[in-house]
């Protein structure tokens, strides 16, 4: 979960794109209250590079808070932009 100005500046692409570059599946996807949700799953190196990218963000993102936690993976394949959770 990332909190801050992370809704409107390209988060969910720019994290598409390091997460395909990464080679990290997932999804990412704004939530009602200005948050962003992301799940990775990959290379434990990998996964905590993004990690560490959700902390800074796009350029025109500020980041205030960044909350992390940790499940079981689902075997997710390829890594995808959800739409925003209503």
């Amino acid at each position: 979960m990332v909190a801050g100005v992370v809704q409107g500046v390209f988060f969910r692409d720019t994290c598409r794109q390091q997460a395909v570059a990464a080679g990290v599946a997932g999804w990412v996807r704004n939530l009602p209250d200005g948050r962003v949700e992301a799940v990775f799953e990959g290379e434990p190196a990998a996964v905590e590079r993004l990690v560490e990218w959700c902390g800074r963000g796009p350029s025109r993102a500020v980041v205030e808070e960044r909350r992390v936690s940790e499940e079981p993976p689902e075997g997710l394949a390829g890594f995808q932009v959800r739409p925003t959770a209503w």
